[in-house]
């Protein structure tokens, strides 16, 4: 292919190169790690290859975590910078211990630390690490012990060989149209932005310009690994900034004199499709499982399978935390990756087959008395599958990643979150068709019907932050609808209806606990809830207007005719689709992003004269960046689109994170999105 096979092999090497030189540092060693590298470790090998390279112990990176008596040695992992909180934990853990010898390996570079410390003077020494360092031997008591403080990339984790994460930026997303009155609050009215296009990078926060910088130098480290030589596009206002600081950032400019490998990298806001990110008509099993078991502790992109049932324990309430979790990741067994990256890249039913077709084999190969059946596969016939492993001490431990996998796919299809799934995706069908015949408020209407406070709600009638993701897809699919005296009586039903479910609520969940500032349901009065309410359809609205500044990806609804029925457009496979075409137009929606003079004088020559402006096809690579998150049916989709097209380039899925539905509620409904937590 060109899937991204071969440049996505590369990826997943400096994945693993980062960790190797990670564990060069551990033996006898206690290891303390933040949960930005723990996720980045848990795809590449997990705790095991800490241990193996003869760590001690790997704790929490926390103030209530220390080494024993006699443990001299300690390593800290983190995804931030060294000063604020995260200095402070350090220093918590050190005085604590009894350690001699501290190296301290942050993903932030020194570059970074000294835009974060306001040094503009370029350093040939890393003055920061070694002040840090001093520190360390400050803490430890005896300024003749040794502090090491080093620099290394731990950006990305590879889900499958096209697919990354970038997981100390899980939290991060694209702006939402409401942060414009957040930024202009900040200034004077004469200097105050008219649209998110017109923000530039000095504008933003102090903490966010940070985390961009952090992460536009990190991406530089991996880039520099790779030999790359790129030019950078961009797909909305968040995605322009990160896009021009990235062309922009001199050290990537010195790289890229020398780089071996051309490339195009693509940054998309993820907010200009976040229909595409809370849909369910995405045939994917995986996704499936993302969307319906709880997130494992500490993670963003994986979760938890309760593994109680291939134990002698009884599975209940009370042992369900006795047991260790299983995960979808595991990449320390060839065959369970194998069959976790078959999964991934099936439609529902195959993917299950699949898991069926693994664990027969797996019980054949160890002469267990399977009896095979045909035809449809069903979660207890699994759940009986497995059963046959538990007996047998060697044979759960050789097979334990089938088990997890297979057990995660029992759980997914038994869930009442299954069940869901359908109806979620029959009323997105409806509301398809319906705004083909109708408008809004009556889709309001329609939604109104469902909404139910908890007292009278049952296990398939939808819960509050269910229905808050049912609007985000209304809004987001709609575009700009009129407001007018139906809209506002439509939308006020609704709110009326939302204010009595969440007053009604008698445990705050997360994300409610998120929006209201509430820790209980016992905080919450009348006046904040009707707060919150009208805060989420201010954002609802603002969601509306995300495309509002485009020309080619104005929509993603697609009416229907004669011959079709009206059709949700995911603007990934709008995007790939301009990207792939033949005759090569100019790309108006894909931004280029200039990387100085000669760029500049090629783009400007291109308006009179034959040159042809830069084109995201014109490179052999492809690295297409979804800022904000990636659902696992628009990665399909990339996919597919490669497979039809067979476009002469290898493409690449880079983003933030793996999305749910729910995650996406999470972060747009965030009051601290322009203030993210940089350890500071």
């Amino acid at each position: 292919m060109n899937d991204g096979a071969g440049m996505g092999s590369k990826f997943v090497g400096i994945a693993n190169h980062v960790w190797e030189k990670v564990c060069e540092k551990v033996k006898r060693a206690v290891v303390f790690m933040d949960s930005g590298c723990a996720e980045s470790l848990h795809w590449v090998g997990g705790i095991s290859k800490l241990l193996q390279a003869g760590a001690i112990n790997v704790k929490e990176f926390s103030s209530f975590e220390a080494g024993l008596p006699g443990q001299v040695k300690a390593v800290f992992v983190v995804s931030t910078l060294l000063k604020g909180r995260t200095a402070d934990i350090i220093r918590d853990i050190v005085t604590l211990s009894s350690f001699q010898y501290c190296v301290v390996i942050t993903a932030v570079s020194h570059n970074v630390h000294l835009f974060a410390n306001n040094v503009t003077a370029e350093l040939e020494q890393d003055l920061v690490f070694e002040q840090f360092g001093e520190l360390l031997c400050q803490w430890m008591g005896n300024m003749n012990y040794t502090g090491e403080v080093m620099h290394l990339p731990i950006l990305i984790a590879p889900i499958v060989p096209h697919l990354f994460i970038t997981t100390a930026y899980s939290s991060f997303f694209s702006f939402v149209p409401q942060d414009l009155k957040l930024i202009n609050n900040t200034r004077p009215d004469k200097k105050k932005f008219g649209s998110l296009n017109d923000v530039d990078y000095h504008s933003l926060p102090f903490q966010l310009q940070t985390q961009i910088r952090s992460l536009v130098s990190s991406l530089n480290s991996v880039f520099e690994l790779l030999q790359l030589k790129e030019e950078c596009f961009a797909v909305g206002p968040t995605s322009r900034i990160i896009a021009g600081e990235l062309a922009n950032y001199s050290q990537a400019k010195q790289r890229r004199k020398y780089g071996q490998f051309k490339a195009s990298i693509v940054f998309v806001d993820r907010t200009l499709d976040l229909s595409g990110s809370v849909a369910h008509h995405g045939d994917s099993l995986v996704e499936k499982i993302l969307n319906t078991l709880p997130k494992f502790p500490g993670l963003a992109s994986d979760v938890q399978v309760n593994m109680v049932d291939l134990t002698a324990v009884q599975n209940n309430e009370e042992t369900e935390n006795m047991i260790a979790p299983g995960c979808l990741s595991q990449p320390n067994d060839p065959s369970s990756k194998a069959l976790w990256e078959s999964m991934l890249n099936m439609k529902h039913k195959e993917a299950v087959m699949e898991v069926r077709r693994h664990l027969v084999e797996a019980a054949s190969k160890e002469n267990l008395p399977i009896k095979m059946s045909l035809g449809r596969v069903t979660p207890e016939q699994l759940n009986s599958y497995v059963q046959l492993f538990k007996t047998n001490l060697k044979v759960l431990e050789n097979h334990s990643g089938l088990l997890q996998l297979t057990m995660a796919t029992v759980q997914t299809l038994r869930h009442t979150c299954y069940t869901k799934w359908d109806n979620f995706l029959a009323f997105e069908r409806l509301l398809l068709q319906t705004l083909d015949d109708s408008d809004v408020p009556c889709v309001l209407t329609q939604l109104l019907s469902i909404i139910k406070p908890h007292g009278e709600r049952d296990a398939l009638d939808y819960n509050l932050e269910e229905i808050l993701v049912l609007l985000v897809y209304i809004y987001s699919v709609v575009g700009e609808p009129k407001l007018d005296e139906t809209m506002d009586k439509a939308e006020c039903a609704v709110k009326k209806a939302l204010l009595r479910s969440l007053c009604d609520e008698p445990n705050l969940s997360q994300i409610l606990q998120q929006m209201t500032g509430c820790s209980s349901a016992s905080e919450l009065t009348s006046n904040i809830a009707t707060d919150v309410v009208e805060q989420v359809f201010e954002t609802l609205r603002g969601i509306t207007r995300a495309r509002a500044h485009m020309k080619q990806f104005k929509t993603s609804y697609s009416p229907g005719g004669n011959t079709h029925q009206a059709m949700f457009q995911p603007l990934v496979k709008q995007i790939l689709e301009e990207i792939f075409r033949p005759d090569r137009p100019d790309t108006v929606d894909i931004e280029y992003m200039s990387g100085g003079l000669t760029e500049l004088l090629k783009t400007g020559f291109s308006m009179f004269m034959k040159v042809s402006r830069p084109h995201p096809s014109d490179h052999p690579f492809l690295i297409l960046f979804l800022v904000g998150g990636v659902t696992i049916s628009e990665v399909r989709v990339i996919k597919d689109l490669v497979s039809t097209y067979k476009p002469g380039c290898q493409v690449i899925v880079l983003s933030t994170r793996l999305l749910t539905p729910l995650d996406v509620t999470q972060l747009i409904f965030a009051n601290d999105r322009l203030h993210p937590d940089i350890g500071v």
